[in-house]
């Protein structure tokens, strides 16, 4: 299992290799994110589906060109992702989307915003840059203290978010990897609350965090995604290693004479 595990560290790292472009492909995450919510303003259920089928079908032919790691990373992301938005949302009323549904886009826009977060995180631009993370980081706080002291409802749910945060930073072992994804979903929580597509409520189910729409810490949320993620990857590779090991070999038709 440890070999596997330190196979799929250093494998991650082939996700920037030259053939790939982690800026463009962000680019077109973030164009097609931005393009899709605006798309969804005012639409209905249909149309969220044309939606979430063209985000799929983006998320796949992105991902294909990655390593093999990336791949199931990816895969490993949108399954906890599909999970946390249906207990976060629809059960636990944490936010609600504004239909009151989980829109068809949003497990594979999860997708695209790790791939995107992945790519650029462990390209040579950020990992060259050590004070790039610390940089974000400084953001983040500057956000999170105002959050505490500047309104008149307290953001205390962003403060305890931004605490896991500051901590994938400091004691992670893919900072930029959080950093980037810090920035790429601040912006898609500050641009999707702004069109109404989801709205956070103003406590956290106990009653006793309050929140602002969205909360200066939420990134921090996304962090702990892309953590498990991470995490799961070789438990995924090992479990897929072995059903194909388990299913049986069945040599090919003979042609028609």
């Amino acid at each position: 299992m440890r070999a596997i595990a330190q196979k799929l560290e250093r494998n991650e790292h082939e996700a920037s290799t030259p053939g790939t472009h982690p800026f463009a492909v962000a680019g077109i995450v973030v164009a097609w994110l931005a393009l899709g919510l605006a798309l969804d303003d005012g639409g209905g259920i249909w149309r969220q589906c044309a939606i979430g089928l063209v985000t799929w079908l983006l998320l796949i032919v992105l991902v294909r060109r990655e390593p093999r790691v990336t791949q199931i990373q990816v895969a490993t992301l949108v399954v906890l992702a599909t999970m946390l938005e249906y207990a976060a949302s629809p059960l636990l009323g944490l936010y609600t989307y504004r239909l009151h549904n989980v829109p068809a886009f949003v497990p594979p826009g999860h997708g695209l915003v790790y791939l995107a977060a992945v790519l650029v995180g462990t390209s040579a631009a950020i990992t060259r840059r050590p004070l790039v993370p610390v940089l974000v980081l400084a953001v983040a706080t500057v956000w999170a203290v105002g959050g505490l002291i500047l309104p008149v409802h307290p953001d205390t749910l962003g403060a305890v978010l931004y605490l896991s945060f500051a901590a994938f930073i400091l004691r992670g072992r893919y900072p930029g990897v959080y950093a980037a994804a810090f920035v790429l979903t601040a912006a898609l929580e500050l641009y999707g609350t702004r069109l109404g597509t989801w709205e956070w409520a103003t406590h956290d189910p106990t009653g006793v965090l309050t929140a602002a729409n969205p909360p200066s810490g939420i990134p921090g949320g996304y962090c702990w995604l892309d953590f498990w993620a991470l995490a799961l990857a070789p438990y995924v590779y090992r479990l897929l290693v072995r059903a194909r090991g388990a299913l049986p070999f069945r040599p090919a038709p003979a042609a028609p004479s």
